[in-house]
């Protein structure tokens, strides 16, 4: 049995939820406890705080954990970073009064910043030698300087919003943040094994989240050139038509890609394009 720490409430709980039902790991909602067991994966679901997580997968109390990686990186607690998941973009910078000048990191010495994140905050000063007095705020930290507390801060940026709304600019982007799964440092044969498994599910399902299903006829005297168009993951496939000249081509391709891979196709005779949702892609 895994045990999986996540977010009891916020931005990420709601993902994460989604993530675990999407590769197959059902959690009955309806009657959500503290610790809550999978219907149908030998796995259960810890529900915590988020600044809570990193710390308790690394005492070993729940196997693995999904959690900002700003969480992680503030906590420092030992433990593995093993899958970047995609969601819960985000960013820690700092930001100033938007009347005021910056020039550079210099700009903070001797200034008082407010932060929640001081571990990350005060490393990125070192690193740039510049001496500021970190202030320790649990709460909204983007108050802090309207309210006479901090003269900067250095917070979570999603849009950007908030600090408009409270007078404040962005000036520099310390961390670029994520929703992260994360392991302890003395996972057992079987957590591994189960783990493994995990990750695999995983993998499918990050592969397929930008991409789309192409199906097409075109003719076979145009099928070489397809290929160069669409070079899918291996070959594409191609099987004949009842139409003596004609073939049917399938293939995948990035949504990105998408319109321009429609644009080339049609140009060399590509009919009845079909465009389809990938809901799993195994590598």
């Amino acid at each position: 049995m895994l045990r999986i720490a996540i977010q009891s409430k916020g931005r990420l709980n709601e993902e994460s939820l989604r993530l675990l039902a999407e590769i197959g790991i059902g959690i009955d909602e309806g009657r959500r406890k503290f610790l809550a067991r999978a219907r149908n994966f030998p796995a259960e679901v810890l529900y915590l705080r988020d600044d809570d997580i990193p710390g308790v997968v690394a005492a070993g109390t729940a196997s693995l954990g999904i959690v900002g990686l700003n969480e992680v990186e503030e906590k420092a607690a030992g433990v593995t970073v093993v899958r970047k998941l995609g969601f819960g973009g985000c960013r820690l910078s700092l930001a100033i009064p938007k009347g005021e000048v910056y020039e550079g990191p210099a700009s903070l010495a001797g200034r008082r910043i407010a932060t929640s994140y001081p571990r990350i905050l005060q490393r990125y000063l070192d690193g740039k030698g510049v001496q500021a007095c970190v202030e320790v705020i649990t709460g909204s930290v983007e108050v802090a300087p309207a309210a006479g507390i901090a003269d900067a801060i250095f917070d979570i940026v999603s849009s950007g919003g908030t600090l408009v709304e409270n007078g404040l600019k962005e000036v520099e982007t310390v961390l670029r943040s994520e929703a992260v799964l994360i392991a302890g440092p003395h996972l057992s044969a079987e957590a591994q094994a189960i783990l493994d498994e995990m990750l695999f599910r995983i993998d499918s399902h990050l592969l397929s989240q930008d991409k789309k299903y192409l199906l097409m006829n075109l003719p076979e005297a145009a099928v070489e050139e397809a290929i160069r168009i669409l070079p899918a993951m291996r070959s594409p496939t191609v099987m004949p038509l009842a139409l003596k000249g004609w073939c049917s081509m399938h293939s995948v391709v990035r949504e990105a890609d998408l319109w321009d891979k429609i644009r080339q196709l049609k140009a060399i005779g590509a009919e009845g394009i079909l465009v389809l949702n990938v809901d799993k892609l195994i590598p």
